[in-house]
């Protein structure tokens, strides 16, 4: 079986719960604070590594406190560290959650976003197939050296996962990308502001017409929709008590990268898929353990579970 490649970030995620945004000015008091291996990189990767996908993780690991907790982590998570960079500063994501699980990101960037394709140079880039990037990454200084190295490979089949920070992204990258025709994955909230479009179906019409390939939306509580290019599909929602959203898009995103790979059509990804981020959000941070991931998969129905090759 061919490889996915995995490019962008692996960050420490501070993780600090408080009952709502400070104003300025305000005194909050946090009720609990803690740290986790995160990146949107790599919480994709780490649900391909559950699912026993073939993949490699293209980040860059820096130093410092935070470079030296992401190089214990992923060791103990038998992750092949591919770049050290110990001279650069690595960084990390504070996590602000407040009550009800909403998350919002305060974010130093070191050089875990970064890509050179020297990078590349221990992998085994001739079992690659399949690529994830994200809007972070292609954002940053380097970030037309991503799609630089993705023009040379038009074999790739593409997952773009734009990010929150989807309309930052400069134009001309942003329309770079869509070039290269990548399977977009966002949420609604961003594709609607992308297209400017008054509905999801509308909006994932108008991007494909960019990219000529699937594009998958995830609903929140509404569950998750794919635009084929030929009918809209759709995914029921999979209950879950919200211990925060860290990560929930991320994991929906590796779990459609796994699916696809086992064979899957995009309508049962979308689904096997929305068991995968409901068990992430029902947990504190974006990492699923085994047991956690155990638990997700036999919880989907038994026509989803006999498609991989896991044993529950």
């Amino acid at each position: 079986m061919k490889q996915t490649l995995v490019i962008g970030s692996a960050v420490v995620d501070v993780i600090v719960n408080i009952p709502h945004l400070p104003v300025t000015g305000e005194d909050v008091h946090i009720s609990k604070q803690s740290r986790s291996l995160g990146g949107c990189a790599y919480l994709t990767s780490d649900i391909l590594r559950h699912f026993l996908a073939p993949y490699s993780l293209c980040t860059a690991v820096g130093g410092g406190i935070y470079g030296n907790f992401v190089l214990q982590k992923l060791k103990e998570r038998g992750v092949p560290i591919y770049v050290r960079r110990q001279e650069k500063e690595n960084g990390c994501c504070y996590c602000m959650v407040e009550e009800g699980g909403e998350r919002t990101f305060i974010v130093d960037h070191g050089i875990e976003y970064t890509f050179y394709e020297a990078y590349l140079e221990k992998l085994d880039t001739q079992s690659i197939d399949t690529v994830y990037i994200c809007g972070l990454e292609i954002e940053e200084a380097t970030g037309m050296n991503i799609i630089e190295y993705l023009r040379k490979h038009p074999e790739y089949q593409i997952y773009f996962s734009p990010s929150p920070r989807i309309m930052k992204i400069q134009p001309e990258r942003m329309t770079a990308v869509l070039g290269l025709h990548p399977i977009v994955h966002l949420n609604e909230k961003e594709l609607l502001e992308f297209t400017a479009a008054s509905s999801v179906e509308m909006g994932a019409r108008k991007l494909y017409e960019k990219t000529q390939n699937p594009v998958i939306v995830t609903l929140g509580e509404k569950g998750a929709y794919c635009f084929d290019g030929k009918e809209d599909l759709y995914a029921p929602p999979v209950k879950a008590t919200v211990v925060d959203t860290i990560g929930a898009g991320d994991s929906h995103m590796g779990a459609v990268i796994a699916a696809r790979r086992f064979g899957l059509t995009f309508g049962q990804a979308i689904e096997a898929a929305n068991y995968i981020s409901a068990a992430v959000v029902a947990k504190s941070g974006g990492l699923l353990e085994a047991e956690d991931f155990k638990n997700a998969l036999a919880k989907m129905p038994e026509s989803l579970q006999q498609k991989f090759s896991i044993k529950v």
